[in-house]
């Protein structure tokens, strides 16, 4: 599974700025890597684990602006084409699975 994280934080003013520094860098500590500007992405083992944090993240979204979270299978994942310019871009690798029994 994987979760999206789609924001729209404003960053008019220094606090706003800090708002929206403190919720990406919160993203990343919690393994999110970036897609694109204000698009961020990160795979979990299961349904359960992907719900764990977008609810996580989803608490510490700043007052002002707006987030949304996409959970997808990695089939869907697997889906997304990226295009630059006129030349479409190879996916990047789905990280390896470790599995605990």
């Amino acid at each position: 599974m994987w979760v999206i994280a789609m924001f729209d934080l404003p960053t008019f003013t220094p606090q706003e700025r800090k708002a929206y520094a403190r919720f990406r860098k919160d993203l990343i500590e919690d393994g999110f890597t970036m897609m694109q500007y204000s698009v961020y992405s990160r795979h979990c083992a299961s349904i359960e684990n992907a719900e764990v944090h977008a609810k996580r993240m989803g608490a510490k979204v700043p007052a002002a602006g707006e987030v949304r979270f996409m959970i997808i299978t990695d089939k869907q994942f697997d889906r997304i084409r990226v295009y630059v310019g006129k030349k479409r871009q190879p996916a990047p690798p789905s990280p390896s699975q470790m599995e605990l029994f």
